[in-house]
């Protein structure tokens, strides 16, 4: 495995590219606080005009576009602000048992990937993967505090299409209250 973050994000994200060019299900899930780092942000506008689809949970600095016809159509960016500090990373490639899990300290910003010391590292265990995997779905799940931006990078409440409200803080105590 690359010791260079970006240079393992990249191989995943391509690696996603390739299985949505098979037409085979590709998916990328991403929690960080910011995200402007323009390589980065390429890349994934490369990956939804190939058909990748992302789900991004971006809780500050967003400098990607979603939903424009034929660069990011496929990119969902959630902003998710509660009561608790999320202070989490996670970056999933993939879906299933064959998902990659990464987590971290580093946002995908120029001063993290390209001017600091930051750790991240894959997560190998299934029972931990599985854990973040919902920890993501949980939080991309939330329709009380979460907003989606449009292409114009405004915030939009999302219509509760449901009857149940559901609130990712709280979930995602209950689901850990749970395991215990």
């Amino acid at each position: 495995m690359s010791s260079d973050l970006k240079d393992r994000l990249q191989e995943l994200i391509e690696k996603e590219i390739k299985k949505a060019k098979n037409n085979e299900e590709a998916l990328i899930r991403i929690k960080v606080n910011n995200l402007e780092e323009q390589k980065f942000i390429s890349l994934l506008y490369k990956a939804s005009q190939a058909g990748v689809k992302i789900n991004l949970i971006i809780r500050s600095v967003c400098c990607i576009v979603p939903g424009l016809n034929g660069v990011s159509e496929n990119i969902i960016v959630k902003r998710l602000v509660d009561r608790y500090l999320e202070h989490s990373r996670i970056f999933i490639f993939g879906t299933n048992a064959e998902a990659e899990v990464i987590i971290g300290s580093a946002d995908l910003m120029n001063r993290n990937l390209h001017h600091r010391i930051e750790v991240c590292v894959p997560v190998k265990n299934n029972n931990l993967k599985k854990e973040l995997i919902d920890y993501f779905e949980i939080q991309w799940k939330d329709n009380d505090k979460a907003v989606i931006l449009n292409s114009n990078l405004r915030q939009e409440k999302q219509a509760i299409d449901q009857q149940e409200i559901i609130n990712a803080q709280e979930t995602i105590y209950n689901y850990l209250q749970n395991k215990s």
